[in-house]
């Protein structure tokens, strides 16, 4: 199939195809609906009972523990979803079907009872798994044809993924604090709902991409062989498959029996405690070990050329594990730092200085994706109109609830700033940053893959610095000043931009186009073990702090991404030769 005699690149928005900004706003509203949610839950868990506004009262070690195992499956269940969409559904029916799921997950979470969350959080991990790798698979067969436009193509679309999570954080994040965290689980599956209805309403732009794979067209791709790799069948062994499931089910066992073991003190991996380690760890090292194996005897099976970009993708996962182990802090211990030792509390002119930046904040970006959606409106309206006006009354809802929500806090004398506001700048500076950075990745100065992860693991690093050095000294009981929580979000950002959507983009450029999927998969699973440990090390933040200090706990966050910066730089001449040419 040929994309690019698709009336899909007839017409342009912003340099790009039109319906590069279809899955542009289809991934924002999902990226609202998750965010929305994700920004509540540790506050939710951990919310005391008897409070005006009550959650469950956990641990924050419990909720942390909650917390990862959610971010864990979040990313493990796309590489079944993957695979599903390839050989069954087709990319665009596992997004909606994903999407759907999500929708209900959502609209479980309002009810606020232990059932429910837990069903939500099942519903919303299943739906994931079929609306993630499918997105950036159908980005991915977008532009397989232009490969050089795809470092562009996946920051616009990550651009799309961070002004979804800067409103949902925004307007979900505030609702659940300041009115119930019913309306912010709720608001979060209206906006999944709606986005999913315009995605499926601009079918008629995408002509056959992301269809359902036909008999025929699934016989042709068998007869197909790659010049880069004359072992086309290389078939999953007995071997291979045996150490998949032993891996998965050791993985799905542990991130089951985590939560379980800390909130139920019902251990299954109990027969394998030592006193140096836990028995769900033990168990979990094997079973990476096993599964690492596979992967590796079954790259070595491939041709010299393949296999050496695969081995260069493995490469390029294992750094991002330490990028995501730092970064996803936001989610749990950042979240926590910012509601029990940041200053929020203003007044006076401090105060009314903050509703004017707040406002600026909110108005500035929503003009600049609505002027998006009327630049998407011109060059598709004939094509997708019903798309169009769904978008449009989505943006209408979402202009409705911030600025009800700016009036509210301009009526209020005094200010004290949700706990999720701070985690909109991350959001905010990708939406400032995102093209200038995609503008450096175009020009003749664009830094090889090796420098930009490390330049992105050293600069996020050095937003934990700051914390590190806002926090030292400080005694139990004082308040941080929230310039330094600023400031490392600002550094947060910049390191992600290096990082995050290129990787995306060089795991296409890498990988064969018939493994596309199941590589997405493998990156997925970086990234979820990063989560995982991510939540494990943030829950940690109460005992580091009483045995050390709050400034040691954020200097872990400081080192351990320097010194994988540093190692990934100086891997770059081997990195180069592995991948072949490709830039």
């Amino acid at each position: 199939m040929n994309t690019t005699s698709n009336d899909f690149f007839k017409s342009n928005v912003l340099g790009h195809p039109a319906g590069l900004f279809v899955l542009f706003f289809t991934e924002m509203w999902e990226r609202f609906s998750f965010y929305g949610m994700r920004i509540l839950l540790v506050i939710f868990l951990t919310a005391a009972i008897g409070s005006d506004n009550p959650g469950f009262g956990m641990e924050i070690e419990e909720a942390a523990a909650v917390y990862g195992t959610y971010a864990m499956l979040l990313y493990l269940t796309p590489i079944l979803g993957g695979l599903i969409a390839d050989k069954l559904l087709g990319y665009r029916w596992a997004v909606v079907i994903g999407a759907i799921i999500m929708t209900l997950g959502h609209a479980a979470m309002a009810m606020e009872t232990h059932f429910w969350v837990y069903v939500g959080l099942g519903l919303l991990v299943i739906g994931t798994g079929f609306f993630k790798p499918n997105m950036t698979s159908i980005l991915s067969e977008m532009y397989k044809d232009v490969p050089e436009k795809k470092d562009g193509a996946y920051t616009i679309f990550y651009m799309g993924v961070n002004a979804g999570a800067f409103f949902g954080m925004m307007l979900c994040g505030y609702l659940g604090e300041k009115i119930g965290w019913a309306y912010g689980f709720g608001l979060a599956g209206i906006f999944m709902l709606l986005g999913t209805l315009q995605f499926w309403l601009a079918k008629p732009l995408f002509g056959s991409i992301g269809e359902v794979p036909s008999k025929l067209a699934m016989s042709e791709v068998e007869k197909v062989v790659d010049p880069l790799d004359s072992d086309t069948r290389n078939p999953f062994t007995m071997l291979d498959k045996i150490l998949i499931g032993f891996s998965s089910v050791i993985g799905l066992g542990y991130a089951i029996n985590d939560p379980l073991s800390k909130i139920a003190n019902f251990d299954m991996f109990a027969f394998a405690n030592t006193e140096i380690l836990e028995g769900q760890y033990i168990m979990v090292l094997f079973a990476l070990a096993a599964f690492l194996y596979m992967v590796i005897s079954r790259i070595l099976r491939y041709d010299p050329i393949v296999r050496d970009k695969m081995i260069a993708v493995i490469i390029f996962a294992f750094f991002t594990v330490f990028f995501w182990l730092s970064f996803e802090q936001g989610a749990s211990s950042l979240v926590l730092f910012a509601r029990d030792s940041v200053d929020r509390t203003l007044v006076g002119d401090s105060a009314m200085i903050f509703k004017i930046v707040n406002t600026l904040l909110t108005i500035i970006p929503l003009v600049i994706i609505s002027y998006v959606l009327f630049l998407l409106g011109k060059q598709t309206w004939k094509k997708i109109p019903a798309s169009n006006i769904v978008l449009i009354i989505t943006f209408a809802g979402v202009w409705a609830v911030s600025l009800w929500m700016l009036g509210r806090d301009f009526m209020s004398d005094n200010t004290e700033i949700p706990v999720s506001w701070f985690s909109i700048l991350n959001s905010f500076f990708i939406i400032a940053f995102a093209s200038s950075v995609s503008k450096w990745w175009e020009s003749k100065y664009n830094p090889t893959a090796a420098v930009k992860y490390g330049l992105g693991l050293i600069v996020m690093a050095a937003g934990f610095g700051f914390l590190a050095f806002g926090a030292y000294g400080i005694e139990a009981g004082i308040k941080v000043s929230m310039v330094w929580l600023i400031l490392a979000y600002l550094f947060h950002t910049l390191g992600e931009l290096c990082l995050s959507p290129v990787g995306l983009s060089y795991v296409s450029k890498l990988v064969p186009p018939r493994m596309i999927a199941f590589m997405f998969g493998m990156w997925y699973l970086a990234i979820a073990i990063g989560n995982k440990l991510a939540a494990v090390l943030g829950g940690q933040i109460e005992h580091i702090t009483n045995e050390y200090s709050l400034s040691t706990f954020f200097l872990i966050f400081t080192i351990v991404p320097t010194v994988a910066g540093i190692l990934v730089m100086t891997l770059n001449p081997l990195l180069k030769k592995l991948m072949h040419g490709v830039k």
